[in-house]
């Protein structure tokens, strides 16, 4: 069982959204010790499997043709779900949702968008998810559907070694990974010295994810493709060995500045604004929050992650449309014309186009996008990533609509 104390958060005040527990952990309290003693604890144990109690010594589970003991569960409504255990149920079931649903079920929307951004030839910039969910569905009708679910598996890889770099910093520096409740100016910079390290460390995985999540199925080789790849050609960009790249390849030196830039910005946006929205909440409420209601403990918690996710995507857009072109420069990438273009006597195949930027640095990739294409040229693909929290926000919605009907009817059986 791990425990996490109140005074403790992941950031500047919540769950991080790469918990692989988000929205399952629900507080209890020490029972046996003094009122200025007790506390309350963050458990994470797994739910109880349906039918199953926990004993006491010197009990043992009653077989369905002999009465219950003394110490055992009523007759009626033994195979009733009790309100704790469904609580318990209810966090880890909408946690599960919210994960599945960023992490699997939108990353066609993250495909497109990373392609939108670094296809600087597109007529077409994809501000609307009308255009974008067009674009997604002509991908896939010529490639099939694993043309939009490429890359899947390296976004997870470079999430594990995000973590894994953060913690084993943490553990060797003064650097917090998690801020109080009072916390001071100086702890404030070192969490946030701590997430622009761990950018840093995790930058050349996250540019072999960026080729694999852009790089078109039509050019793919799948008999030499492997999980793997991501952490293969990672560690030759980072010791310069292996296949040899174009000249326009930027040193990761060059992608240093921008990565951390926008890790750490994205990171305290995300954080404020869910905050701010968890605040509001509580103040709103303040006077009708029923702790063991499942609808009021884990919701508000998830729809001020999402709240804080969109905003903190929204405003850093510009920076990643750099970052991710500057980070694919060189690297002699093709991708998928995204404008829905068919080539004629080609067999229905899409056409594709290579990646040949030629951007001096950070600052002069903003200049060229913003002289070239126009204010707009940094929100290509914006639209994608409105179809993205569009679907994430539906489906939480529609979990908490089920979780109603479920509470309703354990309340009249």
């Amino acid at each position: 069982m791990a425990s996490r104390r109140p005074d403790s958060f992941d950031g500047l005040g919540y769950r991080g959204r790469d918990d692989p527990l988000y929205g399952a952990s629900y507080p209890v309290r020490s029972a046996g010790a003094p009122a200025e003693l007790q506390h309350h604890h963050w458990v994470t144990t797994p739910p109880d499997i349906p039918g199953s109690r926990n004993l006491h010594h010197g009990e043992r589970t009653p077989q369905s043709d002999e009465p219950l003991g003394e110490h055992g569960a009523p007759a009626a409504g033994w195979d009733a779900p009790q309100p704790e255990q469904l609580n318990r149920f209810a966090g880890f079931g909408i946690g599960l949702v919210s994960l599945f649903t960023e992490n699997v079920l939108a990353h066609p929307c993250i495909v497109l968008r990373r392609q939108c951004q670094v296809n600087y030839h597109g007529r077409c910039y994809h501000l609307t998810p009308f255009s974008a969910v067009a674009v997604m569905y002509v991908i896939t009708k010529a490639q099939g559907p694993k043309a939009l679910w490429k890359g899947m598996g390296s976004t997870f890889i470079v999430h594990g070694i995000t973590l894994g770099a953060e913690g084993i910093i943490s553990e060797f520096t003064p650097l917090p990974r998690e801020l109080p409740h009072r916390w001071s100016w100086k702890q404030l910079a070192g969490h946030l010295l701590l997430k622009g390290l761990t950018a840093v460390v995790a930058l050349p995985f996250y540019c072999s994810s960026l080729i694999e999540t852009v790089q078109s199925e039509i050019v793919r080789d799948d008999s030499s493709s492997g999980l793997l790849d991501c952490v293969r050609e990672g560690m030759a960009r980072l010791l310069g060995v292996g296949a040899p790249h174009s000249r326009r390849l930027l040193p990761l030196s060059a992608l240093l500045l921008p990565a951390a830039l926008h890790a750490v910005l994205r990171y305290a946006i995300a954080a404020s604004v869910q905050r701010a929205v968890l605040w509001l909440h509580q103040r709103s409420k303040k006077q009708r929050v029923d702790p063991s209601n499942p609808l009021d403990s884990y919701f508000p918690e998830l729809a001020a992650a999402w709240a804080g996710s969109l905003v903190a995507d929204v405003m850093v857009f510009p920076l990643e449309t750099a970052l991710h072109r500057l980070s694919l420069q060189g690297t002699r990438t093709i991708i998928d014309a995204t404008d829905g273009v068919v080539a004629a006597g080609n067999g229905g195949s899409p056409l594709v186009l290579p990646v040949n930027t030629q951007y001096d640095g950070f600052s002069e990739c903003l200049h060229a996008i913003r002289r070239k294409e126009g204010m707009a040229g940094f929100y290509r693909g914006f639209g994608a990533l409105v179809a993205q929290y569009a679907l994430h926000g539906a489906l939480l919605a529609a979990a908490r609509t089920l979780l109603r009907l479920l509470l309703l009817d354990a309340k009249h059986s």
